[in-house]
């Protein structure tokens, strides 16, 4: 048994030819090998082995085969840790008795298993690898491009695998880091193996539950929790750009997904401002990142008119032809080209580096306790709050000031989403309702506001606009008051 320990990267094809490029610069005198390896993966129809959380597969080079099995691991970041085991053999179809008996779950029926493996789905790709040994550090990295194959369908593999033979994980970190900082390199959670379940129809779609709040147990420290935000955060922004990547056909729900991606690139950042880790450097990529999100506010809004035509538009003759031309802009550009052109940035995946980097060092040990903390969180994101609108008896708010506004309430909301299981949640729910209120009507008028825009400033429907939005910052401010008059639960 083997317990492999590696980073996984994934990159666009296209800098291909340049990562091996800088590659073969860096380690010039490293053992290499080039290999095309074909592999099929095994199970049953029912995925007996994927519920046991296990995978399957017969590889296949240079004329040899040898069947391997992955049981249940864990991935923190893109540092992959899972235990291993491979047997050599001369048939197409592996053979489960010979793996050892303790790695089975009790009771599993292992000849029944046997009689009903079938190949579900191959990748064919071509690796190259390099052998590093620098110090006490040994690892190979390994290029694969290649493709997934199953059901009739493909699609390409672009993977870059450390995997560490000796020494320190946090050496997979460094060398990964050094690539990215001139190459794009982000980091890669989905296995080949979950991407050819997916690929095969034999794997869920279901985007992860939309999170009330954090699971940070009220007895934590404020070490643990941070380590519990950073790993959750993390990972959904992981998971939810892959559900984005396969949602070309669904422009309406992609909305919901960037925004819910772009709050936990929040969090992220809001976390490390917190805790004093946001260095220039984090700080500078995080701010790439969020100006590059700058679509999914229109986005949002492009969706909200489209699918609340009758609430927003009401009577108005051209209703339907707004919603036909806000459904028009959704699809006019496919969630792919605008994940690829994250993917092009440097600083996304150097980003992601430092945040798993983050994760294995020791954590800033806290001057007060976890819930000292969170109260002082809360009450500086609420005074941020209070300091942002003109003061009662100052100019009226102009439209402006409730879209800024809206920005600020997003990292407040974050906030209590963090800490939240540290309160009473009947508390928290009722001081929270009416600040959610406040924020889906400022989606409305984001809505009015784009309306206007794409309209122009000579419209017909300027007037009438002019008045719906006029009204419902009235109600805004009118909320935002009541809102602020609310005892803070974290005060009581």
């Amino acid at each position: 048994m083997e317990a492999e320990i590696e980073l996984k990267l994934f990159f666009l094809p296209e800098y291909k030819d340049s990562l091996i490029q800088a590659l073969n610069n860096r380690f010039p005198h490293s053992i290499r090998d080039d290999a095309q390896l074909s592999n099929g993966y095994f199970d049953t129809p029912d995925m007996q082995l994927r519920h046991w959380d296990m995978g399957l597969r017969v590889r296949g080079r240079n004329g040899k085969r040898e069947q391997t099995i992955k049981t249940a691991g864990k991935v923190v970041g893109g540092i992959h840790t899972r235990p291993e085991y491979n047997v050599d053999i001369d048939a197409d179809i592996p053979d489960l008795s010979l793996f050892p008996a303790d790695i089975w779950p009790e009771g599993a029926a292992l000849e029944a298993t046997q009689a009903r493996l079938a190949c579900i789905f191959n990748t064919d790709f071509r690796r190259l690898t390099w052998l590093v040994e620098e110090g006490q550090t040994r690892i190979e990295i390994a290029l694969d491009q290649g493709l997934i194959c199953a059901a009739g369908k493909e699609e390409p593999l672009c993977e870059l695998e450390f995997e560490l033979m000796a020494g320190e994980p946090l050496a997979l970190l460094d060398l990964a880091a050094e690539l990215a900082g001139s190459l794009p390199l982000r980091l890669g959670k989905a296995s080949k193996a979950q991407r050819g379940y997916r690929l095969a129809g034999m794997a869920s779609k279901a985007a992860p539950q939309v999170l009330e709040t954090i699971p940070i147990a009220p007895s934590a420290s404020a070490e643990q929790a941070l380590t519990t935000l950073l790993e959750t955060a993390l990972e959904r922004w992981q998971l939810l750009e892959d559900l984005l990547g396969q949602s070309v056909a669904d422009p309406n729900g992609c909305a919901s997904l960037w925004l819910r991606m772009r709050s936990c690139i929040g969090l992220l950042e809001a976390s490390c401002r917190h805790f004093g880790l946001l260095t220039p450097e984090l700080e500078a990529g995080f701010n790439d990142i969020r100006q590059a999100l700058g679509f999914v506010d229109e986005l949002t809004a492009l969706t909200f008119i489209a699918e609340n035509r009758d609430s927003l538009l009401g009577r108005r003759k051209d209703a339907l032809l707004w919603q036909q031309e806000a459904q028009a802009r959704l699809g006019a550009e496919a969630s792919t080209e605008r994940l690829q052109a994250l993917w092009r940035m440097p600083t996304y995946g150097q980003v992601q580096l430092a945040l798993v980097r983050l994760l294995m060092l020791p954590k800033p040990v806290a001057e007060n306790g976890l819930r000292q903390v969170a109260d002082s969180l809360l009450q500086a994101s609420w005074k941020c709050i209070q300091a942002l609108m003109p003061e009662q008896g100052a100019q009226s708010p102009r439209a402006c000031d409730f879209l800024r506004l809206g920005s600020v309430l997003d990292e407040a909301l974050l906030v209590g989403l963090a800490y939240g299981e540290l309160y009473s949640s009947d508390a928290r729910r009722q001081y929270r309702a009416p600040w959610q209120d406040l924020r889906r009507g400022i989606d409305t008028l984001r809505a009015y506001v784009l309306l206007g825009e794409l309209a122009g400033p000579e419209a017909e429907m300027q007037e009438w606009l002019d008045d719906k939005s006029l009204s419902l910052m009235h109600a805004l401010e009118q909320s935002r008051r009541s809102a602020l008059a609310q005892l803070p639960y974290w005060l009581s």
